[in-house]
């Protein structure tokens, strides 16, 4: 059974080490432990509905609850305490396109407003309800799973939408595919909510982010149907296929998704190396990725990072000998942290490992070996569970994530950092910041913070402090060559910093499509863009 108030499976969780709380109190300080609201009190509080009775939607209390809030630190506070705000009056749970287009045409008949629903894993505010004064159907895509065909010839899969990462993979691999798109949501984030969020998988290096691997599919929209066909390249005019892409429902429900699949890779190991300190590790990522050198995944940590993942690993044994090796090999304090993946023919996997030894060889790096990243792999969808452990130690945590080009990693990083680690200080709060390089191009990277904090008082002033945070950072990156979201969309909490980056005609021709196919203004409301700014109505 998945948690109604958290992140996954509630049969699964992580502990933090005796080591890791050590390290965060010495860090940042005791927690302070909160209480959390019970599933039973908080459906006590579910209104009654505002929907007429319909055979395909469920308006009991608990599903309502179950698809109000997604996996936001906000979110999470809102679900601990029980103050939910909104919740969607009713959820349905369609089954094919005829389904969603019958539910557009009941929403329409109604006056809806209707949020399109995936795995809930957004940390963004997609599918929060918002209270304009129309009743809010959310419509449930789980039900739409199934591979529906396969192309071998062109290497196409056409997929049902709300079909989650493991069942994408369980069904290709069968027939000796993968999609190979591995965000770090993979358990629960689904096909459509990658396409409507502009996706990035772990192992983009090699299978491209969800913009390459999007090849078409179908959109229903309150207009009618959006077909976009599997073209390899075009010169025809704008590209359909691009404006789906990152829309985040506001052009329609993501019903059929064909995706570009490959060959299951002979050989696949993830390898680490440690640099002795950031300017020279962040240089051999530049210049791995630049050279071309094959890898399917490249992941750089700076020294803060480093340092807090080998306190919270655990086996202070193991990790006590490691320290030793590095130091042997001058690799010590300030050390930066390199998690490769190399994916391919046997032919391939040799050719790459022997370039990235001698690459960063010139870099002081030292080589490690695979057993620290085949013990990553193992975990990297397992990470999110540690806010349910941080969390009962009294601590809370959020991450942001942002994209630029080379020349300004270090400034936005150091801005990111400082901004975020002094943002409490006239609270007597300490918060503890550490970064890592999650996705890495020719032309520059990705950015992904993570920060912690010990909660406060109570749920509320917790909240404050977190928007604070989140707010002062937010304003940073956009202000200083980075964009709002990288990889995890926009929804209602980045809607505010998006017209610093697309500036006012890109954003009045994102509105201007929403118009086009949904005139009524019934889908996502406040996603992208909010609904009740001058300029959108």
């Amino acid at each position: 059974m998945r948690r109604w108030n958290g992140w996954g499976d509630e049969q699964f969780s992580l502990s933090l080490p005796d080591s890791g709380q050590d390290f965060l109190s010495d860090r940042i300080g005791p927690g302070r432990q909160l209480g959390n609201a019970t599933l039973e009190a908080v459906c006590d509080q579910v209104p009654a509905s505002r929907l007429p009775e319909h055979p395909a939607i469920h308006t009991d209390a608990e599903t309502r609850v179950r698809h109000a809030r997604g996996q936001s630190l906000e979110d999470w506070l809102a679900m601990r305490s029980g103050d939910f705000g909104p919740f969607p009056d009713g959820v349905a749970f369609p089954e094919s396109g005829d389904m969603v287009r019958e539910l557009l045409a009941f929403a329409k008949d109604e006056d809806l407003h209707i949020i399109p629903y995936g795995g809930g894993t957004s940390v963004a505010g997609h599918i929060n309800p918002v209270d304009h004064g129309r009743p809010v159907l959310t419509i449930d895509m789980g039900r739409m799973n199934r591979l529906l065909d396969l192309d071998e010839d062109s290497q196409i899969a056409t997929f049902g939408a709300g079909t989650p990462g493991p069942l994408v993979e369980s069904q290709l691999k069968p027939l000796g595919y993968t999609l190979g798109h591995f965000p770090q949501s993979f358990e629960l984030s689904t096909l459509g909510g990658w396409v409507a969020s502009r996706s990035s998988g772990q192992q983009s290096l090699r299978y491209g982010r969800i913009e390459q691997l999007f090849a078409g599919g179908t959109v229903e929209s309150p207009e009618g149907t959006l077909t976009l066909p599997t073209i390899p390249a075009s010169s025809a005019g704008p590209d359909v296929r691009e404006m789906v892409l990152g829309s985040e429902g506001h052009l329609g429900l993501i019903t059929e998704v064909k995706v570009r699949v490959t060959p299951i890779a002979e050989r696949e190991q993830f390898h680490v190396l440690f640099f002795p300190d950031w300017e020279q590790a962040r240089t051999a990522a530049r210049r791995l990725v630049q050279q071309k050198i094959q890898l399917s995944m490249l992941r750089l940590s700076n020294a803060t990072e480093t340092e807090t993942q080998l306190a919270l690993a655990g086996h202070p044994k193991q990790i006590g000998l490691l320290e030793t090796f590095l130091g042997w090999r001058g690799v010590a304090d300030g050390k930066c942290m390199m998690t490769l993946g190399l994916t391919g023919s046997k032919a391939q996997y040799s050719a790459a490992l022997k370039q990235l030894k001698a690459l960063t060889k010139s870099y002081g790096g030292v080589y490690t070996g695979t057993y620290l990243g085949n013990k990553w792999a193992e975990k990297r969808f397992t990470m999110p569970y540690l806010r349910e452990a941080l969390w009962d130690e009294g601590y809370a945590v959020d991450t942001l994530e942002t994209a630029t080009d080379w020349n300004n990693v270090d400034h936005l990083m150091h801005t990111i950092e400082s901004t975020l680690r002094d943002g409490l200080a006239d609270e007597g709060k300490r918060v503890h910041v550490f970064t890592h390089l999650s996705h890495v191009y020719s032309q520059g990277c990705s950015i992904y913070t993570t920060y912690v904090f010990a909660n406060g008082d109570d749920h509320d002033t917790t909240r404050r402090q977190w928007q604070r945070l989140k707010q002062s950072a937010s304003e940073q990156i956009v202000h200083n060559g980075g964009t709002i979201s990288h990889q995890h969309g926009v929804g209602k909490d980045h809607a505010p910093y998006l017209p610093v980056e697309k500036g006012a005609l890109g954003m009045a021709l994102i509105r201007g499509l929403g118009r086009t196919l949904d005139p009524d203004q019934r889908l996502s409301p406040d996603t992208l863009y909010a609904w009740n700014d001058k300029e959108s109505s």
